[in-house]
């Protein structure tokens, strides 16, 4: 368990954690494999579902990419918006920045706006409260407003812009605290068949140890 556990909050390298725990890499690997779905399913009610949530409050909404380090035969994972490879997250916190709700995975491809969608929140919560940056443009919630063609901003709508991005700033922090698991920062490693169980388990771990 404290290997599984510092593996997925450090993301270290197996041949590490053999060395340090005198045990084969291969020990290591099972041990990871067999005990991180014994460790989401046992914390699952930790983690909140989207029915879960007060439609009466106002909440702050981002995706964010966990990255994957391969994605040979895997071109869905690519993320224009950041250049890279991985699973898309949507991350909904509370206007003081406390973590709400987390969406299961979808392709990395998947804009954000695509990616709220298909997490199924917005059929049962209405978003017109919610505050979002520029990638849910048309998702009903509030947002920043784009610069329109032929024209730059007006002064009231930068200091509109302004405005908002300093109270997004929360929704930033808070996936900044929930990536402080390593295995979500940095390149998954393991194959990609057990990304998803591993990032439930690191979602349910997190809401667990905030409890």
């Amino acid at each position: 368990m404290v290997v599984t556990l510092g593996y997925l909050r450090r993301n270290r390298v197996k041949a590490e954690i053999a060395e340090a725990f005198e045990v084969s890499q291969s020990t290591v690997s099972r041990a990871i494999t067999a005990l991180t779905p014994v460790l989401s399913a046992a914390l699952s009610d930790f983690a909140p579902v989207a029915e879960d949530l007060d439609p009466r409050d106002q909440y702050l909404v981002d995706g964010t990419l966990l990255p994957r380090w391969s994605w040979s035969g895997h071109r869905e994972l690519y993320s224009g918006k950041h250049r890279t490879t991985g699973l898309n997250v949507q991350v909904v916190c509370d206007l003081y920045g406390r973590l709400a709700w987390v969406s299961d995975p979808v392709d990395g491809r998947r804009h954000d706006s695509a990616a709220l969608k298909l997490s199924g929140i917005l059929d049962t919560l209405e978003p017109s409260e919610w505050m979002g940056d520029k990638g849910y443009v048309g998702a009903d919630m509030m947002t920043p407003i784009r610069k329109p063609p032929h024209r730059a901003l007006l002064d009231w709508e930068k200091e509109f812009n302004t405005e908002v991005n300093r109270i997004r700033y929360m929704i930033e922090r808070a996936i900044a605290h929930f990536k402080t698991w390593r295995i979500l920062h940095t390149d998954y490693r393991r194959p990609l068949a057990t990304f998803k169980e591993t990032i439930s388990a690191v979602v349910n771990l997190h809401f667990f140890a905030t409890a």
